[in-house]
């Protein structure tokens, strides 16, 4: 059997940190964030990283550990990541996942490989072949060689096709042999994976605006200048709240109409969330009041884990 790990997921202003350090008392365990923004430095604000009283004297690992000009991916993520559980493991702690990424918690549950980084020429190659010969005769070679990836890729979805090509051409194996070969294998981990939602939608989207109101308070707008004082125009740069922001300090458009984008972009975000982890089967979901008795929650919690053989 796979070592077990705790998984606390769900939206956007839920109050998973909240519950993953009880959690980590109540189970002698450290949280590993799995969140896809809070692993940058800098961003403090923005992107919720548990402050150090938050934390409560718990380990957090995967938080501001990239420099916010990187690129980085769900494969980094899962390698990092891992290396974090199978320390904590080691040390006979138990490791708890605490994110709202469901890309990076899949990642690094399944431990699947994934298709290797193209080398810079071969990519700079079919960038020069879609353009000389156009996108739709590259998508016709990948039909001959993949035709059930070329089925699933509209002709111009650039990024994709030009992707399963690389595959081909850098490993031998098709992209969908790949996929198939990987989730044939058995999971890294097994997941006790418990998810954090609001009974009304609404409750949720408040407070979502409530947390938002609450970053422009403690600097955020601040925190966005100084990135973009680096220079900084990076994938971090387009996560919410900041996004938004630089238009602002540019002087484009006035605040009180950045922040209501804020607002209405993180609560799109958290119905997408709901959408991912509605899919997965064997979540244990928490449905939360408008008033929450997070005691209540943090109990029902623990129990819940301790009938699964946890202690």
């Amino acid at each position: 059997m796979p070592p077990t790990v705790i998984v606390i997921c769900g939206p956007t202003a839920t109050g998973k940190t909240k519950l993953g350090v009880a959690l980590a008392h109540a189970f002698q365990g450290e949280v590993v964030s799995a969140d896809s923004m809070q692993l940058y430095r800098g961003m403090a604000v923005g992107t919720a990283q548990p402050t150090l009283e938050e934390r409560e004297g718990i380990p957090h690992h995967m938080i501001a550990v990239a420099d916010p000009g990187e690129n980085y991916s769900a494969a980094r993520y899962a390698r990092e990541a891992s290396a974090c559980v199978e320390d904590i493991l080691a040390r006979g702690k138990q490791p708890i996942i605490v994110g709202g990424t469901g890309l990076y918690i899949d990642a690094l549950l399944t431990g699947r490989d994934y298709a290797c980084a193209p080398t810079p020429a071969c990519r700079a190659q079919l960038q020069r072949r879609a353009e000389t010969q156009g996108l739709p005769a590259l998508w016709a070679e990948l039909q001959s060689i993949d035709p059930q990836a070329a089925a699933r890729l509209h002709p111009n979805d650039a990024k994709r096709v030009l992707r399963a090509l690389e595959v081909w051409y850098e490993t031998g194996e098709t992209i969908t042999q790949h996929d198939l070969r990987t989730r044939a294998l058995p999971p890294r981990y097994a997941a006790l994976t418990l998810a954090l939602t609001y009974q009304d939608r609404q409750t949720l989207y408040r407070r979502i605006d409530a947390r938002v109101d609450q970053m422009l308070r403690q600097g955020l707008l601040e925190e966005v200048r100084g990135l973009l004082d680096q220079g900084l125009e990076s994938t971090a740069m387009q996560a919410i709240g900041y996004k938004e922001l630089v238009p602002v300090l540019r002087g484009q458009c006035e605040l009180e109409e950045a922040v209501e984008a804020v607002k209405r972009h993180s609560r799109q975000y958290a119905k997408r969330q709901l959408t991912w982890f509605r899919r997965k089967e064997g979540i244990w979901w928490l449905e939360l009041g408008e008033n929450p008795d997070f005691s209540a929650a943090i109990q029902v919690s623990t129990r819940y884990l301790q009938e699964k053989g946890l202690r």
